[in-house]
């Protein structure tokens, strides 16, 4: 993911949300349906960016890859709240995403990726020894992900 900005949603502007802090707003939880454990209400914010075909990720606005995605969900603590269907189906490139936390500190954390690159780098264990190495020489990139010697870590530059 690269070019990583603030989308201001027209939304936003409207009495369904609170502006809290700059680019972080309250408003009701689209996923709330009367249990206890959940929250009716969210911090929100949007993002738009442009996804990067050639490290895995998706090639349209309409086809969204889980990776970085997935990474940045984890790290942060966020989900997503609205995929702005119309806009993504609009764009060529630029993709448009509404994030969502219980707790508006993980929307201000994840807002410190505007402006920053984001993509997913293989990583291999280290601790193995020739016998292992021997071992896994064959097996395909599914079956070294399975066993935990290869997995991918989201990195943020």
């Amino acid at each position: 993911m690269k070019n990583i900005k603030v989308y201001d949603a027209e939304k936003y502007l409207t009495s369904a949300f609170t502006s809290v802090e700059k680019n972080i707003y309250k408003g009701k939880n689209p996923y709330y349906n009367g249990e206890r454990w959940q929250s009716e209400e969210l911090y929100v914010t949007s993002l738009t960016f442009e996804q990067e075909p050639d490290l895995g990720e998706g090639e349209t606005p309409q086809n969204i890859s889980q990776c970085p995605l997935e990474g940045i969900l984890d790290m942060y603590g966020v989900f997503v709240t609205d995929f702005y269907d119309e806009l993504n189906a609009q764009s060529e490139c630029t993709c448009y995403q509404e994030f969502g936390a219980h707790d508006p500190e993980n929307i201000k954390q994840l807002l410190g990726i505007v402006g920053k690159h984001v993509y997913e780098q293989k990583v291999y264990a280290d601790d193995l020894d020739e016998e292992e190495l021997e071992n896994y020489k064959n097996m395909s990139e599914e079956e070294l992900e399975e066993e935990g010697i290869i997995w991918y870590d989201t990195v943020v530059e």
